[in-house]
């Protein structure tokens, strides 16, 4: 069995994504926390606590999408479908062929400008995508795709 890894430029996605939260999300977030906060605290308090969770959102920004690359794999085996992932928590996820209902290959503005897509796979559980492997390339995704949908059986689902 031969573990996956994803390619270079899914680490340059996950920085892109990791900076976009830190931009769009984390900062107004933490300035509204800020100015609710200084309803209670003084305004020094209030943007040092904030500038502290900006710091740590950094970091985090900074440290975490190469570890989750680093720690981001995938096989496929003759009956399912192994995606391992996790940095604080690992996870494998096994995705039997014969339970797959759909494949979807999807592509963001990210991953379009890079070139990558990200692979969806669809069991009957209802509970949205049971597998997703993100930074996989555009023929990767799309070769990945159909092997598992000509494999995939009916279940009588």
């Amino acid at each position: 069995m031969t573990w996956h890894s994803l390619p270079a430029r899914a680490r340059t996605l996950f920085y892109l994504q990791a900076f976009s939260r830190l931009a769009l999300f984390w900062l107004p977030a933490t300035a509204v926390a800020v100015a609710a906060l200084t309803s209670a605290w003084s305004l020094r308090g209030a943007l040092g606590v904030g500038g502290a969770w900006l710091l740590f959102q950094g970091l985090l920004a900074v440290w975490m999408p190469a570890l989750e690359h680093a720690h981001f794999a995938w096989t496929e085996r003759d009956s399912d479908l192994l995606v391992s992932r996790g940095v604080l928590v690992r996870t494998v996820t096994a995705i039997p062929a014969q339970r797959i209902q759909h494949v979807d290959v999807r592509q963001g503005l990210l991953e379009r400008s890079l070139g990558l897509a990200r692979l969806m796979v669809y069991t009957a559980s209802g509970a949205g995508a049971d597998g997703v492997i993100p930074g996989l390339t555009l023929d990767t995704a799309e070769a990945l795709r159909d092997r598992l949908v000509s494999v995939g059986g009916d279940d009588g689902v």
